[in-house]
């Protein structure tokens, strides 16, 4: 992927309310939960903290907030992060999430996106600078195909991280230098039913990336095809995982990691974020990530 100065993250911030409960509730099931708190979020949000705590290059971010009391903790914590923020107000609520976290440390998520919905193709700032644009699904298709293809246009590598799953048109694809997914995703998107290799094959995209949970992740870059395992953790909360590695795989390459190297980093960061509580509370500074796997070196040793 090319290097230059900047990555850009467009996508969405949420208000995270977030309850802990012994298990989470089957349909019609009322659960007596536990502990209640609130965290930034929304995967667009995420991802650039993740970035920028990873480090490498400024990290931007083009979002979309309501004027009310739910967009102050999310400016605040993106802020704290490093991120420069380009923020669209809208008169819709600023976007929230409700999430029930398992005390085995799953969770269902259901995401009202607010202001989310309002993010248009003529919001997005000049390129100017920008080597890596990172894009998710919480914000309109129609916006997000926009972006790519003006970041295609300028020479900066497009990722993006294809969640929630859904079908995306071949136009958009052809805009796009790695896909990030995980299985479920992968199968949306490949269409089919196949083996993991197989559905990384259908997919016209020079690098696709899917990760696996505690099997690690798999890339296919071109012909070639990598595997990262895993790293073994205590798992506490696993909200904001998958936009962690996705985030610290961006900052690392945007730095000019080789690809082994950047699928290791943010499977690492990925994994002390399941550690700790919270979405963007959870992601790991750059040194948090070089210690930890300084500690598995020695391990291994």
């Amino acid at each position: 992927m090319t290097f230059r100065s900047s990555i850009l993250v467009a996508g969405s911030a949420n208000l995270d309310f977030v309850v802990r409960a012994p298990h989470i509730p089957a349909p019609g099931e009322t659960v007596l939960g536990g502990e209640f708190r609130t965290f930034p979020g929304g995967k667009g949000a995420n991802q650039a903290v993740a970035c920028a705590r990873a480090g490498g290059a400024p990290t931007r971010m083009l979002l979309a907030l309501g004027d009310d009391a739910f967009a102050l903790p999310i400016e605040e914590s993106l802020r704290a992060a490093g991120v420069a923020l380009d923020i669209r107000r809208s008169d819709r609520a600023t976007g929230t999430a409700f999430i029930c976290v398992s005390d085995e440390g799953e969770n269902a998520i259901t995401v009202a996106p607010g202001a989310n919905s309002a993010l248009r193709p003529q919001d997005l700032p000049s390129l100017d600078g920008i080597g890596h644009l990172l894009l998710q699904l919480e914000t309109p298709l129609d916006s997000v195909a926009a972006y790519a293809r003006a970041a295609r246009g300028t020479g900066a590598s497009v990722v993006l991280n294809a969640a929630p799953a859904q079908t995306l048109p071949p136009a958009l694809l052809e805009d796009v230098d790695a896909l990030i997914v995980n299985e479920g995703e992968l199968a949306a998107i490949a269409g089919a039913g196949e083996s993991i290799e197989a559905n990384l094959g259908r997919i016209d995209v020079p690098c696709v990336i899917v990760t696996l949970g505690e099997n690690g992740c798999l890339a296919r870059i071109g012909t070639e095809t990598l595997k990262q395992p895993a790293f073994a953790v205590e798992v506490v909360d696993t909200t904001g995982a998958g936009d962690t590695f996705c985030g610290a795989l961006v900052a690392a390459l945007a730095r000019g990691a080789t690809m082994p190297a950047a699928l290791r980093e943010a499977s690492a960061a990925s994994a002390l974020a399941c550690t700790r509580m919270g979405a963007q509370s959870s992601i790991p500074t750059r040194a948090e990530v070089e210690a930890f796997l300084r500690g598995k070196a020695l391990e291994i040793a």
